[in-house]
């Protein structure tokens, strides 16, 4: 599975306001594993960037002057990302953003969602961790990923670190190290898993005695009483 974790930083907040893509960072995963490969290009918006954005993420107008604008990048980037599943937080807001760059470009590629499965770590992260702070610092401190160097937004170190969160969220082992060394299930997946050892002995088996078989069917009462008799397991009378 090719997968591409992105990452677009703007003019400001809304494309049907004019606003533009001035960033965009790519970072690929192949069968859940980073490959080194990126794409990453500073934009020229051909417009300027809203003082609040500039506050956000960095960077201003003098910076991106000199920049190509998208339409001069736009087959590179599609390319890149064409056929692969995209990894994005908050989603709508950078798929919104390339499909308002294609439609203003006059580009035949069609919209993200013809070329590109998309995930949204966002929605995910409100799923797993309801009613808590789901931003990616947020994240980043519940997952143990390092974004000590995230003073401010920028789309490639943004995807780097999303790609971390990404495999930490979906890994099935976010908290327990099985080797001792780590947290966070940021690691290659198995690494510290041990054989299995065939000469060991086989365990024991302790069948329950009668005080505790006795308390088992008091509980299972109790289940089937409160449930109005759609307890699952058998009690006995």
């Amino acid at each position: 599975m090719r997968q591409i974790v992105l990452d677009t930083e703007t003019t400001g907040l809304e494309p049907e306001a004019g606003h533009r893509i001035i960033e965009i960072g790519c970072v690929e995963l192949l069968d859940r594993r980073l490959t080194g490969k990126t794409y990453h290009q500073y934009i020229n918006p051909e417009r300027e960037i809203d003082a609040g954005a500039m506050e956000v993420h960095g960077i201003t107008n003098e910076f991106v002057a000199d920049k190509p604008a998208f339409l001069t990048i736009a087959d590179e980037f599609l390319a890149f990302i064409d056929g692969a599943e995209l990894i994005i937080h908050n989603a709508p807001f950078d798929v919104g953003f390339i499909d308002h760059e294609v439609r203003l470009g006059g580009l035949s590629w069609g919209r993200v969602s013809d070329h590109c499965a998309v995930v949204d770590t966002l929605v995910m992260a409100r799923r797993l961790h309801p009613g808590r702070r789901n931003n990616l610092d947020a994240l980043c401190a519940r997952y143990f990923v390092d974004n000590t160097q995230r003073e401010l937004h920028g789309a490639l170190l943004d995807a780097e670190i999303l790609a971390d969160v990404f495999l930490a969220m979906t890994s099935g082992q976010t908290a327990l190290a099985l080797g001792g060394q780590q947290q966070g299930g940021n690691t290659d997946e198995g690494e510290n898993i041990r054989p299995l050892d065939r000469e060991r002995a086989p365990l024991p088996i302790i069948p329950a005695n009668q005080v505790e078989l006795e308390a088992h069917q008091q509980f299972l009462a109790l289940l089937d009483k409160k449930s109005n008799g759609q307890c699952l397991w058998p009690v006995n009378d």
